[in-house]
């Protein structure tokens, strides 16, 4: 799933790959995915995309967005880009396809659920638009004062992952990036807010931008797949990879469970 790591990389791939290109033709779904969501009518793409230049990539939030002349594409969530040159095969199921002028192609997959948005430039999906308007974690500006404002507006009800993977508070933090934030910080995923003492939620801040910078300089997660069909160079301490080789601090066993909609995996020891 898309996540602030990876919309990044993805962005500065695409910037490097798609300069000079032009479209050519856009072609819709080839399958009818359910929960893939479109604005507007699909088939109509092509006509709004025909003919434009690239012009820039920029990632925010969960959403990458790639920018042509007077218009805009913008993926979330589940939606997987993959450039191919000319040369390379094409899947027989895709959610949209951009063809360029010198034959080589963009093509967006669904994992599970997402959006690809045309639009020119006012975007009405409800999670681009809490994407771009927050300040990034990542941001050289974002100060832990600004961490502790949302902090005191958040129920001390919240457990850790809620905290940080809910409600959109930290764009791009998300269910598979927050494994490696906690673990780091020593804090278990179900442990609640109120419980943390202000030292452990300092330690959380620090954790929180320094594995995600760590995880963006390494162009994302060895779970997620690049553009170009490679895995991020790095290497998730705990996830559906490692789980089972032992916690990296003590070398216990990790426990794996269903929490809150999706997988979490934490020591037992390191983050009681």
């Amino acid at each position: 799933m898309l996540e602030l790591p990876e919309v990044l990389a993805y962005a500065k791939q695409l910037q490097t790959a798609l300069q000079g290109k032009i479209i050519k033709k856009v072609y819709p779904p080839t399958n009818v995915h359910k929960l893939t969501w479109f604005n507007g009518d699909p088939e109509h793409y092509d006509a709004m995309l025909q003919g434009k230049a690239f012009t820039t990539a920029r990632g925010f939030g969960i959403v990458l967005e790639l920018e042509f002349t007077d218009t805009y594409i913008a993926v979330d969530d589940g939606i997987r880009p993959r450039y191919l040159q000319a040369s390379e095969e094409v899947p027989a199921k895709y959610q949209l396809l951009l063809e360029f002028t010198d034959q080589s192609k963009l093509v967006f997959t669904v994992m599970m659920y997402g959006g690809i948005l045309a639009h020119k430039g006012d975007c009405p999906n409800e999670y681009y638009q809490t994407s771009i308007s927050k300040k990034s974690i990542l941001a050289e500006d974002y100060t832990i004062d600004d961490y502790f404002a949302i902090v005191r507006q958040t129920s001390d009800k919240l457990s850790a992952k809620a905290f940080l993977a809910t409600e959109q508070r930290f764009p791009g933090l998300g269910n598979g990036v927050l494994q490696d934030i906690l673990f780091t910080a020593g804090i278990n995923p179900k442990r609640k807010i109120a419980t943390l003492t202000k030292e452990e939620l300092i330690l959380l801040f620090h954790s929180m931008k320094e594995t995600l910078q760590i995880m963006c300089d390494l162009g994302g997660r060895d779970t997620e797949k690049d553009i170009f069909g490679h895995e991020g160079r790095y290497h998730t301490k705990l996830s559906s990879k490692t789980y089972k080789d032992g916690c990296p601090k003590c070398g216990g066993a990790i426990t794996k469970e269903a929490y809150m909609g999706g997988s979490v995996y934490y020591c037992p020891i390191c983050q009681k």
